[in-house]
């Protein structure tokens, strides 16, 4: 076991341990707050939940514009510097939300730390691309996710503790994490972008911030776009369920902070055997693979009533998370070109913030015109859409070889 250890560490550079341990803190202080943040707002100035829920709405649409923004900066002046700035805005942001008491406030401190998010997470992708070789990516994504759960494993059962006290304390240690990661990337991490030279004489790297090959890209667009679609499914579930669980069924803070960090110790020690067998099969079909279980882990909430139901619920969609995200982010990094990682990997957060962006709305309208449960039925069948879609799509083209032919056609 120490010598798998050893060799897991020499693997990977220095630098991708840099970013693992700078995850694990800023993961494990915002970890205190996410999770309960719905509640707070609720119970602090006393809103309905469709109207707090637009607050993720306001997060998530803002973050689709900075997605764009983020991949060409990230292409053009590097992965540092918005990985940086990213961390910066987002701590300052969490120590003034504990200090905001008016649904403005909230609003435009949402506002940005949507626009700083996909900053970290474009600029976080595309250097790991850099850095690690093709036929080791699944494995350095999968690790990283293991991190960044180690953390949300630690941070929701310690702010659950702290926010039936005071929430003051989980917004302090949210801000403390970010602004630690963000001071150790600033002086100890270095640029890993490749300059490709000529680059500016490309003709087809013209227009659109730098995005025409993208949107060409036509394969990629649509695979993108599915996935996003089906991702509305477990944002649902990551927004609504705390507020869900205490207005219906009386579930407390400290007790709900167990559910997300059973879903981070399953990332945790459970990544890598998955991963391990994912990696066997054609990554289409393992997106369908994992999109369908995220629907059904989803849909079951709405035949659930107490914690070990909701527990139960919890364990079936992370399974669909261990199956479809590191799939899904090596599949993209091996397709992406060396000198556009920031901007396909871009796209891929733009569709994930329209998921994240929609999914509040849908299920606070359910919620408020149905019933509650509506909400789970709701996400039960955007998930299956989304994983039919995937299995169609795999059988109807191979996106790989789409894009080749597209890039021959372009050739000849």
């Amino acid at each position: 076991m120490l010598t798998r250890f050893r060799n897991t560490l020499a693997e990977y550079p220095p630098q991708f341990w840099l970013m693992a341990s700078g995850l694990l803190i800023s993961s494990a202080g915002s970890s205190m707050i996410w999770p309960f943040l719905m509640i707070y707002v609720s119970e602090k100035l006393g809103l309905s939940l469709s109207t707090v829920s637009t607050l993720i709405t306001i997060n998530a649409t803002t973050g689709l514009l900075t997605s764009f923004i983020a991949g060409t900066v990230a292409d053009r002046l590097g992965r540092k510097p918005v990985m940086v700035l990213s961390l910066l805005v987002n701590g300052i942001a969490y120590f003034f939300m504990s200090q905001a008491h008016s649904y403005l406030g909230f609003a435009f401190l949402m506002l940005v730390m949507g626009a700083s998010n996909p900053l970290y997470q474009v600029g976080a992708d595309a250097m790991l691309a850099d850095m690690i070789d093709p036929e080791k990516r699944t494995n350095a994504y999968a690790i990283i996710r293991m991190v960044n759960n180690a953390g949300v494993a630690i941070g929701p059962a310690i702010g659950g503790f702290l926010a039936t006290r005071s929430y003051t304390y989980a917004f302090i240690g949210a801000a403390a994490g970010m602004l630690i990661y963000s001071f150790l990337l600033a002086f100890r991490a270095r640029e890993t972008l490749i300059k490709v030279v000529g680059l500016e004489q490309i003709p087809t790297h013209e227009g659109l911030g730098g995005y025409g090959p993208v949107f060409r890209d036509r394969p990629y667009i649509i695979f993108a776009l599915l996935v996003g679609v089906g991702l509305i499914a477990p944002s649902m579930m990551w927004t609504l369920l705390a507020v869900y669980a205490k207005q219906n069924y009386a579930l407390p803070e400290d007790l709900y902070g167990w559910l997300p960090t059973t879903n981070a110790l399953m990332c945790v020690f459970v990544q890598l055997f998955v991963t391990r067998i994912t990696r066997r099969f054609r990554p289409l079909l393992i997106a369908a693979v994992g999109m369908l279980t995220y629907a059904l882990g989803v849909g079951s909430v709405a035949l659930m009533k107490d914690f070990w139901g909701f527990w139960a619920s919890m364990v079936l969609m992370s399974f669909g998370e261990l199956i479809l995200i590191p799939t899904v982010s090596k599949y993209i990094a091996d397709l992406a070109p060396v000198d556009m990682r920031g901007r396909y990997m871009s796209f891929y957060w733009f569709a994930w913030g329209i998921a994240r962006a929609s999914a509040p709305l849908i299920g606070g309208y359910l919620n408020d015109t149905i019933a509650p449960r509506a909400i789970w039925v709701g996400g039960l069948a955007i998930g299956l859409a989304s994983a039919l879609g995937l299995i169609i799509f795999s059988r109807l083209r191979n996106p790989r070889l789409a894009r080749e032919n597209l890039e021959n056609l372009a050739v000849h």
